[in-house]
């Protein structure tokens, strides 16, 4: 792998502190959402879940559209369209007095689709060889931003409430809007062909790595989004750790797994090879998410689960895009990157409905143990992917040496 170039640094930096600045803002709502949503008068668990997981209906929506869109009339301004709608549903949340409202302001923030067209302009202005680089430093910054929200948000939310957690959303969206046009390079557009667009982005959502891509990044934000309904609530009322010291736990373990990416990333060299260290990862979360539905009132136990989720969190955090954006047309990397948005924020309505239902029906630990369950539809899903590639490869190999015999 080659050394970044100025421009490709320059790309990777400001692009990092553009997404890293509007996932700040939804992260801050995640470590006091479900303690605060308990104290409105139309709390249910259910709307907790949809509330804390709906902005990913509106993701799910609009990704490709915005993808293509950005494929079409140029990364910035897609994005631009995005971060606005973002603000709006901020403003919106930050103005409602009750669950239901907020829900609304949340699905709206949603709408605001831009993480497919982010990363493809990472993609488009970085070469090949170093695009795994690219990507690890905006999956760095990505768990800097969720360390930080995790640390931040609750003494931002004693000031202001949660409504001037929203209001700051809008601000940071507003923020990230400047440093996009201000510092991040343009790159030169790479234009789909109007009337090949639909049928390519078929075949290209039909391959079976991206697939395998898709469907993992979905059960990865599952499982995020539904135990985020239920750590909160463990911290506070199992451990009887004050919200204001959260970050004790937090901040430790998101150092350890930062480590441990940094470590493991530059070992994913070609796909088959990525899907196995995947399918690793699986099994870590797996573990993670039964050691929160376990630990009881051992800190030190969950301490543990959350290491071992959170490294394995991270990893395929930052690895997952650039498997994608190595796979992917680069006319269509717009659209692939897109689907891929798409399925990571339809991952993250699904377990915030699903945490939502867990949690009124078995408690808290019962988020964790049925989140640990699903892990079980994920992990032959990868390693069916890596014996297909890798039967590919092999396929591939014969027919070269007997071509060339």
């Amino acid at each position: 792998m080659s050394k970044l170039s100025p421009l490709e640094r320059r790309s990777a930096l400001t692009l990092a502190c553009v997404i890293s600045l509007r996932l700040f803002g939804l992260f801050l709502i995640m470590p006091v959402f479900s303690l605060y949503a308990k104290q409105m008068p139309d709390a249910t668990p259910l709307l907790t879940g949809l509330a804390l997981g709906v902005y990913g209906l509106g993701q799910v929506l609009l990704q490709i559209p915005l993808g293509l869109l950005s494929d079409r009339i140029g990364r910035k301004p897609a994005i631009t369209l995005g971060l606005l709608v973002f603000a709006a549903g901020g403003l919106l949340a930050a103005s409602s007095h009750s669950l239901l409202g907020i829900v609304i302001g949340r699905a709206l923030q949603g709408m605001g689709a831009v993480a497919g067209a982010g990363t493809a302009l990472a993609a488009d202005l970085t070469r090949e060889e170093n695009r795994s680089k690219v990507m690890g430093i905006i999956g760095v910054s990505i768990g800097v931003a969720f360390l930080l929200a995790l640390i931040l948000g609750p003494p931002l939310e004693a000031v202001d409430g949660l409504s001037g957690l929203f209001g700051a959303t809008s601000l940071l969206a507003l923020a990230a809007l400047v440093l996009l046009w201000l510092i991040v390079p343009t790159p030169e557009r790479q234009k789909a062909p109007a009337s090949a667009a639909f049928g390519s982005v078929l075949a290209m959502l039909g391959d079976g790595r991206m697939l395998v891509l898709n469907g993992s990044v979905f059960f990865l934000h599952l499982l995020l989004t539904a135990s985020f309904v239920g750590l909160p609530l463990l911290l506070a009322d199992r451990l009887h750790l004050p919200v204001n010291r959260h970050w004790e736990l937090y901040l430790p373990v998101m150092v350890i797994a930062a480590f441990v990416m940094g470590a493991c990333l530059h070992r994913m060299r070609d796909v088959a090879q990525s899907l196995r260290i995947v399918a690793v990862c699986v099994v870590a979360i797996g573990l993670g998410l039964l050691g929160f539905g376990l630990s009881g009132e051992h800190l030190a136990l969950l301490g543990v689960a959350a290491t071992v989720f959170f490294s394995a969190f991270n990893l395929l955090e930052a690895a997952l895009p650039s498997l994608v954006s190595q796979l992917a047309p680069a006319p269509l990397r717009g659209a692939a990157m897109g689907a891929y948005s798409t399925s990571q924020f339809l991952g993250a309505f699904v377990g915030g409905a699903l945490g939502g239902v867990a949690l009124g029906r078995l408690g808290t630990e019962g988020v964790f143990l049925c989140a640990a369950a699903l892990t079980l539809l994920w992990l032959p899903l990868v390693l069916l992917g890596a014996r297909h590639i890798a039967g590919r490869a092999v396929a591939t190999a014969a027919l070269e040496a007997s071509s060339g015999a």
